[in-house]
């Protein structure tokens, strides 16, 4: 699959008073109506559980420049608290993080979750579309590389 290219997201969501965040590159559209997207998770991670939590969710559209948040909120372990202190970012009306420079993000409600293997698969129902940036080309994994 390492020749497939696809496009790359970081999905937030914020449980309580504390955000979770995501790098995902399974992500895509499911349905024009309704507006549904997808994208999977790992079943053994601690977003899978904030996922389930979280009433709402927002999925940022990466431009090229934000490899660098990509490779961070892909990385296993790292500590929940203060993560998003390495990113710029605003909050939507939700409290939810959007990260700043993206090309634009979702705002989504859980429609269903799918087990599937290790992973579960996240349908999530559009609640509002904003574009922000729309000339920056979009964050892109092919070969096992972000560019």
């Amino acid at each position: 699959m390492a020749r497939v290219a696809s496009g790359v997201v970081v999905v937030t969501a914020r449980v309580g008073d504390e955000d979770h965040a995501m790098t995902a590159n399974s992500f895509t559209s499911v349905s024009l109506d309704p507006q549904l997207v997808l994208f999977c998770v790992q079943q053994d991670s601690r977003f899978h559980d904030a996922i389930h939590a979280a009433p709402r969710w927002v999925v940022n559209l990466l431009s090229a420049q934000q490899a660098p948040a990509a490779r961070w909120f892909a990385e296993r372990g790292r500590p929940l608290a203060g993560q998003m202190s390495l990113v710029e970012f605003e909050r939507d009306d939700d409290g939810i993080a959007v990260l700043t420079g993206s090309i634009g993000h979702l705002g989504c409600t859980t429609e269903e979750i799918h087990p599937a293997g290790d992973h579960s698969i996240v349908v999530g129902r559009v609640q509002r579309i904003v574009y922000e940036n729309l000339t920056a080309p979009p964050l892109v994994y092919l070969d096992h590389r972000l560019g």
